[in-house]
């Protein structure tokens, strides 16, 4: 096994971040996610195992696919984070336990379809387009409220929340408006 102590570093780092946030700011359940999007199996299960991560997310269906039985699934939740095409919906549907880019009818018509099978519900993160940006995916900020209306009759799509990706920016602290924004939707839905 290659030297894995940069992860060890990594996760202490971010569980300190997320501590200190929950003591100043009194926030709600934080999840820690790890985004495995370029690792391999052994690297997972060391996250999963050894550091305690159990809850992991995927961007691509190949690779979910290629490791999954390598992996140690005992307590891991593997999310999908990433772009999802209709087709691909079928090949992972009983793998994940939250799909995070709902960005489409079409899509959500094919989870409900796939998660029916399998005798499941699957929860949903909807994706919004929050800076308007074409060629990004992800339904329009003004259509999120008709957009949940809709996805709402599909008995088997849980929504748990609004997911975006803001605009690239040299300055994160940029984007800082387009989270108040999406947040103010959030509490305005609930």
């Amino acid at each position: 096994m290659s030297d894995l102590s940069y992860m060890d570093r990594n996760v202490a780092r971010i569980r300190e971040r997320i501590e200190a946030a929950r003591r100043i700011g009194g926030q709600e359940k934080v999840t820690l996610l790890a985004a495995i999007k370029y690792t391999d199996a052994e690297h997972v299960n060391y996250l999963h195992t050894a550091l305690g991560v159990t809850d992991v997310g995927e961007n691509r269906v190949q690779q979910l696919l290629e490791r999954w039985d390598a992996l140690d699934k005992n307590d891991l939740r593997m999310h999908f984070i990433g772009t999802l095409q209709s087709n691909k919906v079928k090949y992972i549907i009983d793998k994940v336990c939250m799909i995070h880019s709902l960005d489409s009818l079409r899509l959500a018509a094919e989870i409900e379809k796939q998660a029916a099978k399998h005798n499941l519900t699957m929860k949903v993160l909807v994706e919004i387009n929050i800076g308007s940006e074409t060629g990004k995916s992800g339904t329009a900020m003004e259509d999120t409220e008709e957009f949940l209306e809709k996805i709402g009759e599909f008995p088997h799509l849980q929504p748990c929340g609004l997911m975006i990706i803001p605009p690239k920016t040299e300055f994160p602290e940029e984007n800082l408006h387009f989270f108040e924004k999406i947040y103010q939707k959030f509490i305005d839905i609930r």
